[in-house]
């Protein structure tokens, strides 16, 4: 049903991560066969057909049921697994339509953050960052499998992100289209992407994501020196990022855990982690391992003690395991956050949770993680992954 050719088999593991980079001791075929069983779990649970040629990934326990950051994921993920799927750039294809129906009020070639059960734009019609970014990445990722027309609209979106989120002056990448007065000096450090920015520097030659790479592997490195020595961890959100970054002093945008290492941050040991493995950037390598250091020795090898909410000095406040917790600091593990043992155990705890209904975003971020862990990422600009060249383009 698909067109065009999937550049590497799924399984193939043909990208080279860094020298020293782990991976999990369970047989390379049994990991992928069981990141397929997540993946089509999870396709099933949450992509949904829009009765007009495109789908969405939807997300029943967002703020509503269908967000940017879903739609990135779904791009990104489908792209990846091309090569297992051959329905894959069908779903990639309904999801780009879908966020290309849906442009931010800010600028066109960004994606409104949010629509309601009918799909209409809500919450301001504004872009958020993270989606965007992962929406771009995943359009390189498809011009890499697919070509087509893919390139241009992922350019298109790169210089978008830089014009409305990279601040001139240099700092962290801003929260959206929207941030101006007090938002303008407030960075989601979940939004802090470096492998992300080596591509855009790669696709676009523009020296200002070299740039970004610097300044958000710096600035991760010097909050963990300042305000979480012990543990390494960052919070959901920086401040005053024009002047003195630091963490947010309570609620600045969603709760009081702003400043926490909550449902934000969890992200940033699979962010910054897949960087080290794919680059091998000592500063992301430390900056991940760090955390994932702490992380294993506060409970004790067992990743079920992982809780859903920390203070930076380690304190744990929040609930019980979930994915999108666990499953980053696997990641993580990989670049020397624990070692092979700590890898192994969080591992076993990814391959005995299965995506569940009523939770996208824990199953969303435990797959990618699955595909990083397995050896099954590649950056867009890998060696050996061909381009489809000809074929159908995206209409």
């Amino acid at each position: 049903m698909s067109g065009g050719r999937a550049g590497v088999p799924f399984g193939g593991h043909s990208f080279p991560y860094a020298p020293g980079t782990l991976r999990p001791s369970v047989d390379p075929a049994a990991a992928d066969r069981r990141v397929l069983e997540h993946y089509r779990l999870w396709k099933g649970h949450f992509v949904r057909p829009r009765g007009d040629g495109s789908c969405a990934v939807y997300a029943p326990d967002a703020a509503y049921p269908y967000v940017a950051e879903a739609q990135g994921y779904g791009m990104v993920i489908s792209a990846l697994m091309a090569g297992a799927d051959p329905d894959a750039r069908d779903v990639f294809d309904g999801l780009l339509r879908y966020v290309l129906a849906h442009p931010s009020a800010g600028h066109p070639d960004l994606h409104a953050a949010q629509q309601d059960e009918a799909g209409r734009d809500v919450g301001g019609a504004n872009s958020a960052t993270d989606g965007d970014l992962d929406i771009a990445y995943a359009l390189l990722l498809a011009d890499r499998r697919w070509g087509g027309g893919y390139r241009a609209r992922a350019v298109r979106r790169i210089d978008a992100i830089r014009e409305t989120a990279l601040p001139a002056a240099g700092g962290p990448i801003k929260l959206g289209d929207w941030s101006s007065g007090h938002f303008d000096e407030v960075s989601r450090t979940s939004d802090w992407m470096p492998a992300h920015f080596r591509a855009f520097r790669a696709a676009t030659g523009d020296p200002r994501w070299g740039e970004a790479l610097d300044t958000h592997l710096s600035l991760a490195g010097d909050l963990q020196q300042v305000y979480a020595p012990d543990t390494g961890l960052l919070p959901d959100f920086v401040v005053d990022t024009g002047s003195d970054p630091k963490p947010a002093p309570g609620q600045v945008l969603e709760s009081e855990h702003d400043g926490d290492h909550h449902w934000n941050a969890c992200r940033v040991p699979w962010r910054i982690g897949t960087d080290a493995a794919v680059s091998g950037d000592a500063r992301a390598r430390a900056v991940a391992g760090r955390m994932g250091r702490w992380m294993c020795a506060a409970t004790h090898g067992d990743p079920g003690r992982i809780r859903c909410g920390y203070r930076l000095d380690g304190a744990a406040y929040g609930e019980g395991a979930a994915g999108a917790f666990v499953a980053p600091f696997a990641v993580a593990a990989m670049a020397g956050g624990g070692g092979q043992e700590w890898l192994d155990a969080l591992w076993e705890w990814m391959a005995a949770s299965p995506p569940v209904p009523g939770r996208y975003y824990s199953a969303s971020v435990q797959l990618q993680a699955m595909l990083v862990v397995s050896h099954n990422w590649w950056p867009p600009s890998a060696p050996g992954v061909e381009s489809g060249g000809v074929g159908r383009g995206f209409p």
